[in-house]
């Protein structure tokens, strides 16, 4: 496996494997700085889109991975998302990405978050997967933490396989095979 530099990633992305693709590294926009997206020297940094669902507690819900309750989070669609103290939330990409039968991804949270601590979880993308990466987000301080929509977040990493799976994500079916929007856990 091999770690794939802008280059590769702006070939890939004239084949749609990004959409929408900033070609570039935008830290300007919206009239001042924004948090660094698009195409960095071995990667891609994504966006967040301005879909959220912010975590409730206000039914007392357990957190069951095998049989999630909805009524667990709030729905918010704006330019900002304030995630209450030791808390999270879940958004989704803005951009929508379809993986090569030969690559799997790893991304990790931008170091602009981390030092506010905000984590910033997305597990790998697999090969031939494709969609939203839906996003989350854990606030682990004790003050209210705040979420830029349209900047970025997370970046993408991609390791491209000498040779094609055997099995990829689609063959298998995946539950999250195309998915759009901010998708919750299912079992």
């Amino acid at each position: 496996m091999a770690i794939k530099s802008d280059l590769w990633i702006r070939r890939m992305a004239a084949d749609g494997m990004i959409d929408p693709f900033e070609p570039s590294q935008v830290r300007e926009g919206n009239g001042g700085r924004v948090i660094s997206y698009g195409t960095s020297s071995y990667g891609y940094d994504v966006r967040c889109a301005d879909e959220f669902k912010i975590f409730t507690n206000i039914n007392s819900a357990i957190v069951d991975p095998k049989n999630f309750d909805s009524n667990s989070f709030v729905d918010l669609k704006s330019a900002v998302c304030i995630i209450p103290p030791n808390s999270f939330a879940l958004a989704r990409t803005v951009e929508y990405l379809r993986i090569p039968r030969n690559v799997l991804t790893i991304c990790l949270g931008k170091s602009t978050y981390a030092r506010c601590g905000i984590i910033v979880n997305v597990t790998p993308l697999e090969p031939e997967w494709e969609g939203h990466v839906t996003l989350e987000f854990s606030n682990t301080t004790p003050l209210p933490a705040k979420i830029y929509a349209n900047e970025g977040v997370a970046q993408i990493l991609f390791l491209e396989s000498d040779e094609v799976c055997e099995t990829s994500y689609k063959d298998r079916g995946g539950k999250y095979q195309g998915q759009r929007g901010v998708t919750l856990p299912k079992s």
